[in-house]
C-alpha cells in the first residue's frame, strides 16, 4: 500500500485562488480529482452548499422538482441562507408565497400528482414559515 500523496495547503490555495480546475490540480499535485476535493475541503477553501431540506422537505420525483413551487421554495431557501437569488426570481417567489399565506393556502407534495394548493391545516403554514425565514435574513442584510 502506497503512502498518500501530501497536498501543500499555501499551495493549494493559491492554485484555487488563480482558477486552476480540479483536473489541473489533481495532474500537478499527482492525485485523483477527488483527492483534490478532499483537500480543498479539508483546507475550508469550497464554498458552502445550501441546504434546501427544510423548505423542500418532500422527495421531489424529477419531473416536478422545476415546478413553480419547487423553485419558488428553492429561492425563498436561498434568500434564508444569505445567498438570494436574482432579483426577478426572489420577486416571483416572495409574491407567489405571500398570494398563499393572504389566501390561507399552503402548498402539499405527492410524488404522483405534483405540488398542489391546500388550505392551511392545524398548525403553521409551510409556505408561511419559508417566506418568514426569507424576509428576516433580507431584512437583516
Amino acid at each position: 500500500m502506497g503512502r498518500r500523496a501530501a497536498i501543500d495547503r499555501g499551495e493549494l490555495a493559491r492554485l484555487v485562488a488563480e482558477g486552476w480546475s480540479v483536473r489541473e490540480m489533481a495532474a500537478h499535485f499527482g492525485v485523483s480529482e477527488s483527492g483534490v476535493l478532499q483537500a480543498k475541503r479539508a483546507a475550508g477553501l469550497v464554498k458552502p452548499t445550501l441546504d434546501h431540506g427544510r423548505a423542500v422537505p418532500w422527495k421531489v420525483s424529477r419531473e416536478h422538482i422545476q415546478s413553480g413551487p419547487a423553485t419558488n421554495l428553492r429561492n425563498l431557501s436561498a434568500a434564508a441562507q444569505g445567498k438570494p437569488p436574482a432579483s426577478e426570481r426572489l420577486n416571483t417567489a416572495l409574491r407567489w408565497a405571500q398570494r398563499l399565506v393572504d389566501a390561507g393556502l399552503d402548498v402539499a407534495y405527492d410524488p404522483v400528482a405534483g405540488f398542489r394548493e391546500v388550505p392551511v391545516g392545524a398548525g403553521r403554514s409551510h409556505v408561511a414559515a419559508v417566506l418568514a425565514e426569507a424576509r428576516e435574513a433580507l431584512e437583516a442584510g
